[in-house]
């Protein structure tokens, strides 16, 4: 088997050190240095699983190629970057990223998560024609490929951490989650009040769900987290 990687990253020197890793494994790496031609790649192949994007790239702005990669494609995208701030990761995440990597990058690292994210892709490919939705209220969900349908015919397809934050609201549905559970749900369990990571997702994920400012579908219950109502 063969897994195919985008890798959107100008500076040779780790190219060439990811090119060398990843050799004798079952990921296939194509190289695009600037980021210029990476949709076109993507679309016309439609092989790869996975885009590793450095923010920083010469030609584009790697965060929103990141937001255009994940509105227009399924791949899986994992973000590297010299800057180590948590509003610098958020704003990864914000854009659709999956996963957000700093530099200097550690090689083992970047592969296991290449190796988790790609087997939550998989599986989404795997089900994409499975008929089994979440149905809740004015949405529904399916848990599998992570699409999200409201009532209005309103197609959108979540992010992993989107997804999660979703599927612990309907777990918890008419009661108030907190901040930090929620956080412990997508994998970050080091949460902190000063950490937006939880209400960047909420936003996105209000937007995606129309939820309207006068008759809210995710209610935030102050000093307590956030809850769905029922």
């Amino acid at each position: 088997m063969t897994i195919h990687v985008l890798l959107i990253e100008d500076d040779e020197l780790l190219v060439k050190r990811i090119l060398n890793h990843f050799a004798n494994t079952e990921f296939s790496i194509a190289v695009d240095p600037t980021g210029a031609d990476a949709l076109a790649i993507v679309k016309q192949r439609r092989v790869f699983s996975l885009a590793i994007i450095d923010i920083v790239l010469p030609e584009r702005d790697g965060l929103q190629l990141a937001k255009e990669l994940n509105t227009l494609t399924d791949i899986g995208v994992i973000l590297l970057s010299s800057r180590d701030s948590q509003a610098d990761r958020i704003a990864g995440l914000a854009q659709g990223a999956d996963d957000y990597i700093c530099k200097p990058v550690d090689l083992l690292e970047l592969e296991l998560r290449m190796r988790a994210l790609y087997k939550r892709v998989a599986v989404n490919h795997q089900d994409d024609d499975s008929e089994e939705f979440i149905e809740y209220a004015d949405f529904k969900l399916h848990p599998d490929n992570r699409t999200l349908i409201t009532t209005a015919g309103v197609e959108s397809r979540l992010t992993e951490a989107e997804h999660k934050v979703l599927i612990c609201l309907i777990g918890n549905a008419g009661k108030a989650t907190s901040r930090e559970k929620i956080s412990e749900e997508i994998g970050q369990p080091d949460w902190s009040p000063n950490d937006r990571t939880v209400d960047v997702l909420i936003g996105r994920l209000r937007k995606k769900l129309n939820d309207e400012k006068d008759q809210k579908r995710i209610v935030t219950v102050r000093g307590k987290g956030y809850m769905l109502s029922i």
